[in-house]
């Protein structure tokens, strides 16, 4: 368990008083994937730095299972940091080192002796596929060959923690997908706790179980990825999730509508198993409405199916709410829909 509480980080600019982090409290599970996501400023990379207290704070404790990190002296500080791993959006790996260099680098640091390096290396390129660029330098390799080494570099000393700070943003989307697969699979073999930063929304939805979104130095909205996909409460992160999970219905097709009654306009919100049956198909048949399905998309997130249905119902006032009452009976979210604007 990774907590910060009551964390506050603030620098000296101009004569000005910068809050970085304001009054921070939040609880990330031992064994998590846990995404922390806010846009450019809002303070996510700094609280990640806390974790390693690359940052320290000015008020508040991070505490690790049960260690207070900010009551520690140096050399139980460094003690403690072997522990934890972090890669990094650039890669940060040694241009004039091989890729096996970069790898042992930490583990030369920690004082290994050089079969046990040997080993652990040769147990890292398997893990990372990259045996056959052993020998290679770093410019000759790939974008996600670089950040693979980066992740092989951070498990050298077998760490307990994953720090990740924008790791897959320098990437292109199918080598992010691939670099993502190896986090979920060092998480699910071998139990690491995986934080990482980002601001992108469908890194969360990818691999992460818990997210907290941060604005202006605070912790917005945090829970369960699940939790936040299916009933986000801060505009903030409505907005984030708009871009996964379509949150309003598009302007263009509203106006395309035939009958142009704005009120008849529904979102009905699917999760799980009421997102398998259905229960379109059963309303129309049992009330005498009429139901035009306009958009609809849908997600998973950890095996649980999120659907969205923008549709228009139009009919006489009791029937309509006997059907909307069928879909509440049956699962379904059901809420008068807002438009997005263009």
């Amino acid at each position: 368990m990774i907590e910060f509480k009551n964390i506050s980080k603030h620098y000296q600019l101009n004569g000005q008083t910068i809050r970085a982090l304001d009054d921070i409290n939040l609880q990330i599970p031992e064994g998590s994937i846990f995404g922390i996501i806010g846009y450019s400023g809002a303070g996510k990379s700094t609280l990640i730095r806390l974790i390693n207290l690359l940052e320290r704070p000015n008020h508040g404790q991070v505490i690790i299972n049960q260690t207070d990190f900010t009551a520690l002296n140096a050399k139980e500080l460094r003690n403690e940091r072997s522990n934890i791993g972090m890669i990094f959006q650039h890669f940060n790996l040694l241009a004039t080192k091989t890729v096996a260099d970069n790898i042992e680098m930490p583990l030369k640091l920690l004082g290994y002796s050089k079969a046990e390096r040997e080993k652990r290396l040769d147990e890292l390129l398997e893990f990372i596929d990259l045996k056959h660029k052993c020998s290679a330098y770093p410019d000759e390799l790939s974008g996600g060959q670089k950040q693979r080494v980066g992740i092989a570099r951070a498990l050298a000393n077998h760490p307990k923690i994953l720090l990740c700070d924008e790791a897959t943003s320098a990437l292109d989307p199918q080598t992010t997908k691939s670099v993502l697969a190896l986090l979920k699979k060092i998480n699910k073999e071998q139990g690491i706790t995986i934080v990482m930063v980002t601001h992108e929304m469908d890194v969360i939805e990818s691999v992460c179980d818990y997210v907290a979104v941060m604005e202006q130095g605070q912790v917005i909205e945090a829970g369960s990825t699940l939790e936040i996909f299916s009933q986000p409460q801060h505009p903030t992160t409505k907005t984030f999730i708009q871009t996964v999970l379509q949150q309003q219905l598009p302007l263009n097709i509203l106006n395309n509508l035939e009958n142009q009654n704005h009120n008849s306009i529904y979102c009905l919100k699917f999760l799980g198993n009421s997102a398998q049956e259905t229960v379109i198909q059963a309303v129309i048949k049992q009330f005498d409405i009429s139901l035009n399905i306009l958009f609809a998309n849908m997600t998973e997130i950890n095996g649980t199916v999120i659907g969205q249905m923008f549709i228009q119902l139009l009919g006489d006032a009791p029937t309509l709410q006997n059907a909307i009452k069928f879909l509440k009976d049956h699962g379904v979210s059901v809420e008068q829909s807002g438009v997005a604007q263009q």
